[in-house]
């Protein structure tokens, strides 16, 4: 495990995967983990191509996103997130808050389409987050195509969470348990408007994702940065691509050998629209992260879990999960979670 791989860079700065190796011959998949253990242990992020989703799906949910986002506001509001205790539905622009200030975007949060937990006494508050999906009425066809396009990314992101399990010494299906029927995974359909001129430049303030994997789909405008040791990296768009990055259950799992990595996006200039679509690959709700057994040499070079005041990490995911939540969506958590709130105070 000591040699230095050989990779593809993007822009010489983040690297790019061909997850299509990782089913190849021993000597191909030995490269691929390889190049992938160094990718995301020196990054945490990373483009991953050779993934095998249709260009017409990837083409059709910014279709249907495009249309959605110019629905007139009224039909935009009737799947409103304020309806919704589990934050599902439409958001706003500046109704979402990343480091305490307002993010300028509008999206649609979708989640995995449950029934609602009927509340019981001891339960815990997290499961209050299953729960049904919010569609609109004048575009049907938003649902079938997200729902087909999820599925897609949960197969690509679980592919690239098991090759992380093999390139950290486990077997490829250590992760696996968390991820059956019960799994939290949860997708952003984002519109960025341009900003006007002398507006702040916060599309999204800069955070970590807080789940195992994230999965985004961008179009060509671009946007995100990524946090490097000399300052941000433009994570420019590249055709066929999606952009991984490594999220905090992950941090715990491996005490740091794998860092959530901190990113942002900047809001495009006057007169452009953005769009994108991350997916989020997170556990059961009751998964509780623990340290995995590191190979010597990969363990002697672990960092620990990041210590910061205003974002700890904890191994509980719904809890972790849940603080997210009430953080990011002051004015859902107040109508739906006020007895969660007053707990907390």
């Amino acid at each position: 495990m000591t040699a230095v791989p050989t990779i593809v860079w993007v822009n010489a700065r983040l690297p790019l995967i061909d997850i299509s190796r990782f089913r190849g011959t021993a000597a191909q998949r030995a490269r691929f983990l390889a190049e992938l253990r160094y990718a995301a242990h020196e990054i945490g992020f990373f483009y991953v191509v050779g993934h095998g989703v249709p260009e017409s799906l990837t083409n059709g949910i910014f279709d249907v996103a495009k249309e959605f986002f110019a629905l007139p506001l009224e039909q935009r509001l009737e799947i409103e997130n304020i309806h919704s205790p589990q934050f599902r539905g439409y958001t706003g622009t500046g109704h979402e808050y990343t480091a305490g200030s307002p993010d300028r975007r509008e999206q649609i949060d979708i989640g995995p389409e449950r029934p609602a937990v009927p509340p019981a006494p001891g339960q815990p508050a997290w499961q209050r987050l299953i729960g049904p999906n919010q569609w609109p009425a004048a575009l049907p066809q938003l649902r079938a195509t997200t729902l087909a396009w999820q599925a897609e990314a949960l197969r690509v992101s679980r592919e690239v969470l098991r090759a992380l399990a093999a390139a950290l010494g486990q077997d490829e299906g250590y992760f696996d348990a968390w991820f059956d029927e019960e799994a939290s995974t949860h997708i952003k359909i984002i519109h960025y408007p341009g900003r006007d001129t002398g507006d702040d430049d916060q599309g999204v303030g800069a955070h970590k994702d807080y789940g195992y994997l994230a999965l985004l789909q961008q179009d060509a405008v671009g946007g995100l940065q990524v946090q490097g040791p000399d300052g941000w990296i433009d994570a420019v768009p590249v055709a066929g691509s999606f952009v991984f990055n490594i999220g905090e259950m992950l941090e715990i799992a491996t005490q740091g050998y794998l860092t959530a990595t901190k990113h942002r996006v900047v809001s495009p200039p006057p007169g452009v629209d953005r769009y994108s679509v991350p997916f989020f690959l997170g556990p059961r709700l009751d998964a509780v992260v623990e340290p995995l057994e590191l190979p010597a040499e990969l363990a002697a070079r672990a960092r620990g879990v990041s210590a910061d005041a205003d974002n700890p990490l904890l191994a509980q995911y719904g809890e972790n999960a849940l603080i997210g939540w009430l953080r990011s969506h002051p004015a859902v958590a107040e109508r739906w979670w006020s007895d969660i709130l007053a707990e907390r105070t």
